[in-house]
């Protein structure tokens, strides 16, 4: 079965370049050619995908990928479940990097005499000022 980044990120780029080879498409996603063409075959049996053949400027046949409706629709839902999970993932970065904060400032200031370490605002990490 093929993960929902994977689908996600296969489809979006089909759908910005369906004249994309199966080469190409492996090096975008960093997978290898065959893993490429199994995830192509896999949604084109599913009815996510349409393939028509044509020749391209080296006269060697090559392949046109169109989402049909139903891959359309799949699109849409697979974004909606990646943006969900990298959305989950950036609020448990965001309350390490403040526990992390609370700690660093308890163990910089145990006393609590109020001095003020740049790093520890809400500064970007990494920023010093």
């Amino acid at each position: 079965m093929i993960s929902d980044e994977y689908r996600y990120k296969l489809l979006r780029l089909l759908s910005v370049n369906p004249k994309i080879s199966q080469r190409e498409l492996a090096r975008e996603l960093g997978i290898s050619l065959g893993k490429t063409n199994y995830c192509l075959t896999a949604m084109i049996e599913k009815g996510l995908l349409k393939a028509q053949s044509f020749k391209n400027s080296r006269n060697k046949r090559a392949y046109i990928y169109l989402l049909t409706p139903g891959g359309i629709e799949e699109k849409a839902l697979v974004t909606l479940r990646f943006l969900g999970r990298k959305m989950d993932e950036y609020e448990a970065l965001q309350k390490e990097i403040e526990h992390l904060r609370r700690e660093a400032a308890t163990v910089l200031d145990p006393a609590d005499t109020g001095t003020r370490y740049p790093l520890l605002d809400n500064a970007k990490i990494g920023e010093r000022t």
